[in-house]
């Protein structure tokens, strides 16, 4: 499942990408597919990372890649690269678990080529406030989200960095409701048969693509969304 959307910002052929708090690698995989371009993956977890390099290496064996990549452990806070490094980075449903999210947004500005862009997703509000309310598990266990961000309150920082927001998307408000049931059933509780049976449907959604269930989603991510996406170009004139 894809938050970003690369049809939005665009990746062409020999460009450098990076993918911040990649986890096991979801969009660095489909940046692979899209382009001749080079991707780095790059996470603080070790374990998320070597689930990426697993699939990141079967990809490449079945022909199904098209790029060069490697894979970084390092914090979003310090990344470990020179200054104008990159022509395109996703950062996407991570600067909610950061605790220090404006020296994120320093350092993803710091590593973007002037003119390169930038996809920043973090939760919605509504649904994000009610699991918080729900559940103080779910914001509280260790590498929970520390912050739930209002509409509008990252294009500010962003803008200070020199990074315009040029398109905003909503995404997933399905999962929405899944993460509701986790947290009504216990964030924890990986058992729990509603919450379950809720995660094949969105497993089968996935595989099916169903038109009526994309219907359903796009009416219920007008006012619903799990996740929001600014997409921001770089430009260090207006900073």
């Amino acid at each position: 499942m894809l938050t970003v959307d690369y049809s939005v910002l665009e990746i062409g052929d020999g460009e450098r990408v990076l993918d911040i708090g990649c986890g096991t690698g979801r969009h660095s995989w489909e940046a692979c597919r899209r382009a001749f371009c080079t991707v780095y993956a790059l996470d603080i977890d070790g374990e998320e990372l070597m689930r990426a390099r697993g699939v990141l290496g079967a990809m490449e064996r079945q022909g199904e890649s098209r790029a060069q990549w490697g894979l970084l452990r390092a914090s979003t806070v310090s990344l470990p690269f020179k200054e104008g490094v990159f022509d395109k980075i996703v950062c996407s449903e991570v600067l909610e678990h950061v605790p220090d999210d404006l020296q994120g947004i320093k350092e993803m500005a710091r590593g973007l080529k002037d003119r390169g862009a930038v996809a920043v997703s973090v939760p919605s509000y509504l649904p994000e406030a009610i699991c918080w309310r729900i559940s103080s598990a779910y914001h509280a266990r260790a590498g929970g989200h520390v912050r739930i961000y209002r509409s509008g309150q990252l294009i500010p920082p962003l803008s200070a960095h020199g990074l315009q927001v040029y398109a905003r998307r909503r995404k997933h408000a399905l999962h929405s409701f899944y993460w509701i049931l986790r947290c009504l059933f216990g964030v924890n509780n990986e058992k729990a048969v509603v919450p379950s049976l809720y995660y094949r449907f969105l497993v089968w959604d996935m595989r099916a693509n169903s038109r009526p269930i994309r219907w359903l989603d796009s009416f219920f991510t007008l006012f619903f969304a799990k996740s929001t996406v600014l997409y921001a170009t770089k430009n260090e004139n207006e900073r």
